[in-house]
């Protein structure tokens, strides 16, 4: 009796050992409780590369992952230094069922796979650097690069999502001519885009510019997803809208523009924009009224205020801006770029405004849809350098591992990773 009684106590520990056994990790997102915000979103997307299955717990402790508990997940959280806990099965179920009640404003997302992802980007050195091409290599996501040959040859359909940062569309080498035209970057660049485009058979940088703008637009409209900051934003609506008409003076293309260009723009054409007025001196570093620049650095403006709020969706009912808005602060640090932020008033109604400061009247971090894609416009040029310039030294992110700004960007890196679910407002 006594040994059938020990046996029956060791299948009811083995037992209770079994169900309690650690089943899944969490990858807290919240401010306090995550060492490496960023490099948490590397583990999602290597674990989803590897065919793991993924939950995004929006709303769940600042957008918390969850995991399967794996010794290699432990093992890669342990080797980036990124934050993990071990729950039981019952644990997991209870989180869950939180989530799901209909008074808590959380959900729960299956992410499926990981997202081919690509960079538009010269081949050559640029005297910028770039923050997303930065924060994904510091969270150690591949990506590919890709320039103009590549997407005029229909390239963009091997990818789920394209990267565009400080580029312009427009054919007039970003406006840099005021302050850099006599530098050897700005003459070998300008030269480099000269022979690219008659390489590709176009007679004009801003003809083969358009092209390229043209490709990226029937990428987003047949299901591909386009994230654009900096000068990227308003230089590429601004190039499809000013199709057929020359808005580029005789040192950037050769010849004039038209008379009166202003009155011929098409604001039909483009993603997110509206009524906009051009720039029409070449000396000045600005393609149109868009940009809020200007206000920036004055006043009630200054770095140390300079802030914009994410706004707060319902994330059972618009699962798709939450996402995007995932976050352990609500208050996101304001940065600068060439393209800093948008006028509200140029913003069309149809797109969502995700980010913005009020005191300002600019919005800072917007998203639509275009055809079956979508997109996303963010302001800016570094989310950890208030006004980077030309010429600077790279942020080092090990220095910002819980940057909310470059948290925006990773928010837009695994969002193709989701199971689709319908906009319901």
């Amino acid at each position: 009796m006594k040994s059938k009684a020990i046996s029956l106590y060791i299948v009811f520990f083995f037992l209770c050992s079994f169900s309690s056994r650690a089943a899944f990790l969490l990858l807290p997102m919240e401010a306090e409780g995550q060492q490496n915000h960023l490099k948490a979103y590397g583990i999602t997307y290597w674990a989803l590369d590897k065919n793991y299955k993924v939950s995004w717990l929006l709303n769940y402790r600042g957008g918390s992952f969850l995991l399967p508990d794996a010794p290699e997940i432990r093992k890669e959280c342990q080797i980036r230094g990124v934050t993990f806990e071990v729950l039981s099965d019952a644990t997991t179920n209870s989180i869950l069922e939180d989530i799901s009640s209909p008074s808590q404003n959380m959900e729960t997302v299956v992410l499926e796979k990981a997202p081919k992802i690509a960079v538009y980007t010269p081949k050559g050195k640029q005297p910028w650097d770039d923050a997303v091409t930065m924060v994904l290599t510091y969270a150690e996501i591949p990506y590919t690069e890709i320039y103009d040959e590549e997407v005029l040859s229909d390239q963009l359909l091997l990818y789920d999502w394209l990267h565009l940062h400080h580029e312009d569309f427009t054919g007039q080498y970003g406006k840099f001519f005021g302050n850099y035209r006599s530098t050897p970057w700005y003459i070998q660049q300008k030269a480099d885009a000269e022979a690219l485009a008659k390489k590709l058979g176009y007679n004009k940088v801003s003809e083969e510019k358009l092209a390229v703008a043209k490709k990226i637009r029937d990428f987003v409209i047949g299901g591909g997803f386009m994230f654009a900051m900096c000068s990227a934003t308003d230089s590429f609506d601004i190039a499809l809208s000013a199709e057929g008409v020359d808005i580029c003076e005789p040192m950037f293309d050769g010849d004039d523009s038209e008379a009166n260009y202003q009155t011929r723009i098409d604001y039909t054409s483009t993603f997110a924009f509206k009524d906009y007025k051009l720039e029409r001196n070449p000396m000045v570093y600005e393609f149109s009224d868009i940009d809020t620049t200007e206000d920036h650095g004055k006043g009630s403006f200054s770095m140390d205020k300079d802030y914009f709020t994410l706004m707060e969706y319902s994330a059972k009912w618009d699962p798709i801006p939450t996402m995007l808005c995932q976050n352990h602060t609500q208050l996101v640090k304001g940065f600068m770029g060439q393209t800093t932020a948008f006028d509200a008033e140029k913003i069309k109604s149809n797109v969502l405004v995700m980010g913005e400061c009020k005191i300002n009247g600019e919005a800072r971090y917007i998203h639509g849809t275009k055809g079956k894609g979508m997109f996303t416009f963010y302001g800016g040029h570094d989310p950890e350098d208030y006004q980077h310039r030309v010429g600077d030294a790279p942020t080092v992110l090990d220095l910002h591992p819980n940057s909310p700004g470059y948290r925006l960007i990773l928010n837009n890196v695994l969002f193709p990773a989701a199971r689709k679910k319908k906009l319901k407002t």
